[in-house]
């Protein structure tokens, strides 16, 4: 059991299983969970999906790590009284492989006497695949409506054309990553059971309740994401591919100095060289232009390395208003599949968002800028992403599922 110092909480003694992607997921995916520290192994249990009866399942058997990075945290309960978090854990990362292509799976974890929901997803391997991109849903245990805000947004697009295959979140999924109980609520929530969830770490997925001792371990930690990052950011900057598309996933936290933008810059050009792909995708969290005026963000510390490497679509979240962009390249509009298209979403905690005049033109980069949207302080959406050979169509809905924004986004070849 998970102690939380001063409270009685209901614990399984298996849980915070969820789903990332390993580096090809068409043979594997990453599968992460935690025991209380009495236990210290237990038993991963996989089968395809149509398997009603887990007949042909197979299993493996995992031993975990003690962790303490989440410990003696300050924190809240969702009763909201202040208490510090006591987290002793066994971690346990499995890598699943030997997965067969485009096909659905389900898996269950066992340990000391108790055994876990069951928990979906899909390997890739289809040309034509659907994703649900979202973020800045800031889960926060007194505040359950932000996270309820979110899981309602995603059902919203799960109701939008054909079900997706996975999610993808820009960050802030936490509203303080340090605060191990917020993350552990969250995995409850049915989407983590449904889909394998891909994400970026957020300024507040860095942080601690006190903004003292921030660090990207806590978002490390939370998951099993893939270990091909660069020094220093291992299992917080990696990427991964789903079908043919690469996706490149960054850490704005450890690239504020120039030093560190080159460091995260030069592992970005390896990995573009090492892993050609039709699509390429890059992600972060901190907002490519301001939403509110159209001021340059990141826009500038990335544009000329994108447009070198042919990055075809560059998404990103924090600003809490949405932007889609003309394709860019060389600073200039230009057709589509000569440039980069970048998107920001906004938050969909429907508490959080930002108040923006869109009756008023934008005052910087007007030629750049295609679309803005936000409904303010209670502002909730999300973006369907359909991927095709031809082309990848990005639509941003609102609560209700009613289409806001449509962006087609096309392979960029560059020599």
């Amino acid at each position: 059991m998970v102690a939380l110092a001063g409270a009685t909480f209901a614990q399984d003694k298996v849980f915070s299983v969820t789903t990332s992607p390993a580096e090809n997921t068409k043979r594997g995916m990453n599968i992460s969970w935690a025991t209380d520290k009495g236990i210290s192994s237990a038993t991963l249990e996989i089968a395809m999906e149509n398997d009603k009866e887990w007949e042909k399942s197979r299993k493996e058997v995992f031993h975990g790590e003690y962790c303490t990075t989440f410990d003696n945290q300050y924190s809240k309960l969702p009763n909201g009284k202040n208490f510090y978090e006591d987290v002793k854990i066994n971690k346990y990362n499995a890598f699943v492989g030997k997965l067969r292509k485009n096909t659905g799976y389900k898996y269950r974890v066992i340990a000391g006497g108790d055994t876990s929901d069951v928990h979906y997803f899909k390997s890739s391997g289809r040309k034509n695949w659907e994703a649900c991109i979202i973020s800045d849903f800031h889960a926060y245990a007194p505040l359950y409506g932000r996270t309820e805000a979110a899981m309602k947004m995603i059902s919203t697009v799960e109701q939008y054309g054909k079900p997706f295959d996975w999610v993808l979140h820009l960050g802030d999924i936490t509203a303080w990553g340090g605060c191990y109980s917020f993350w552990q609520q969250l995995y409850e929530e049915e989407p983590f059971k449904k889909y394998m969830w891909a994400g970026v770490n957020g300024n507040h997925d860095n942080m601690t309740r006190t903004n003292k001792g921030n660090t990207n371990k806590f978002f490390r930690d939370a998951a099993a994401y893939p270990l091909n990052g660069y020094e220093g950011e291992l299992g917080v900057c990696y990427f991964f591919k789903y079908g043919d598309v690469l996706f490149i996933m960054l850490n704005n936290e450890n690239m504020r100095s120039e030093e560190g933008l080159k460091a995260a810059q030069k592992w970005v050009r390896e990995v573009v060289q090492n892993n050609p792909a039709r699509y390429k995708v890059v992600c972060e969290h901190y907002q490519w232009f301001f939403g509110a005026n159209g001021k340059d963000s990141q826009y500038s510390r990335w544009s000329n390395l994108f447009d070198e490497l042919g990055i075809s679509l560059a998404l990103a979240g924090n600003n809490h208003i949405y932007v889609s962009t003309h394709p860019l390249y060389n600073g200039e509009v230009v057709d589509p599949g000569k440039g980069t298209v970048y998107i920001q979403t906004t938050s969909s905690d429907n508490e959080r968002g930002s108040e923006c005049d869109l009756e008023k033109p934008v005052e910087h980069n007007p030629d750049k800028i295609k679309f803005r949207w936000t409904e303010g302080g209670r502002t909730v959406s999300a973006m369907h992403m359909k991927v095709t050979r031809k082309k990848m169509i990005l639509t941003l809905l609102d609560r209700s599922g009613k289409v806001l924004d449509v962006t087609e986004v096309y392979p960029v070849k560059r020599k």
